[in-house]
């Protein structure tokens, strides 16, 4: 029996044998194939396109509501226009050169004057001037008919189209000429004033545009107060 010390181990050098039959190589390590471990990239979700934001309306602002009334002021022109016309025609034909006629006393009465000034018989001397600014004013008018949505204004700028058309027409075509025509007055009020219904209606309009205005009121039906608050709630006040 050999002695303990000289048993070799298998640690002692000695050359390793053969492997055993049907063991197993050692396998090679492969990367990690989990999801976790995986290099793979996944391709990116394309970016929603942001939604386009809707216009934002001033609040307190309203749009015009109901239909222009551009209707109402030609027809309100229309009736002033005939009515002063018609009413000289027949003072001119009746009482021109004639003695005037008593109304209420001596407090009103009627009676023809040429007036070669405005209203009133302001201006005298400066007729073609007053001519050019009627015509400016009809412009003028017409050019605010087009967002026309208030009646009140439809029914104020009809008496001072029709006013001003009425008085306008005698400067065009009656005596001296042209653009020099003088305007018939004939309603008289003592220590006032001779004047026409062209001139009426003028005066009239024009105070209903005054008041239309100090009510805050637009000729597109709009109010002065509503769009200052919708301004005012843009700029957070």
């Amino acid at each position: 029996m050999a002695p303990a010390g000289d048993v070799a181990g298998p640690g002692d050098g000695a050359p390793a044998g053969p492997e055993a039959p049907g063991a197993a190589a050692a396998p090679a390590s492969t990367p990690d194939s989990s999801p976790a471990s995986s290099p793979v990239s996944s391709p990116a979700p394309a970016p929603e396109s942001a939604p386009t934001p809707l216009p934002v309306e001033p609040a307190g602002a309203e749009e015009p509501k109901g239909r222009r009334r551009i209707g109402v002021l030609l027809v309100v022109a229309l009736l002033a226009f005939l009515i002063d016309f018609g009413s000289k025609l027949l003072v001119v034909a009746r009482l021109e050169n004639h003695s005037a006629i008593k109304v209420i006393g001596d407090v009103v009465t009627f009676q023809v004057i040429r007036n070669s000034g405005a209203a009133f018989g302001m201006g005298q001397a400066l007729t073609v001037v007053f001519t050019m600014i009627a015509s400016a004013v009809i412009v003028v008018i017409w050019r605010i008919a087009r967002r026309l949505y208030s009646l009140p204004w439809a029914i104020a700028l009809g008496l001072l189209l029709g006013g001003a058309l009425g008085n306008l027409t005698d400067r065009l075509f009656r005596s001296p000429g042209v653009f020099r025509g003088h305007v018939v007055d004939f309603i008289s009020v003592q220590h006032f004033a001779v004047f026409n219904l062209a001139d009426s209606a003028i005066v009239c309009g024009g105070i209903l545009v005054v008041l239309l205005s100090f009510r805050g009121s637009n000729p597109d039906g709009t109010v002065h107060q509503q769009a200052d608050k919708g301004e005012r709630a843009d700029k957070g006040e």
